[in-house]
């Protein structure tokens, strides 16, 4: 979704999201995720392993609808999971987009 890419540019420059698997599984273990965003291309191996430490978390899980070239090019650093550690900036980010049920 391009509305979400000015979104993303603030969350990031604020220092509010974390990018990448290790990164995310540590924010959803310790409790600082508020929600997680994945890439649309992203793989079902990936997407599995991001499911399972979501519901492990208890932090809810949307597509970004957005591929990983996207989000690299919105953030200058490709990646196909976003955990945003900031409740504003996930709750404006989750607006409109399809939740995925985590495991």
């Amino acid at each position: 979704m391009k509305d979400k890419r000015g979104l993303l540019t603030m969350c990031m420059k604020a220092g509010r999201m974390v990018l990448g698997m290790d990164m995310m599984k540590d924010a959803c273990g310790s409790g600082n995720a508020f929600g997680v965003f994945t890439a649309d291309d992203l793989s079902e191996k990936s997407l599995k392993e991001v499911r399972f430490h979501c519901g492990r978390g208890g932090v809810k899980l949307w597509a970004l609808g957005m591929t990983m070239d996207e989000i690299g090019t919105a953030l200058g650093k490709r990646s196909g999971i976003i955990a945003v550690t900031d409740k504003g900036f996930a709750e404006g980010l989750a607006k409109g987009l399809a939740e995925i049920e985590v495991l």
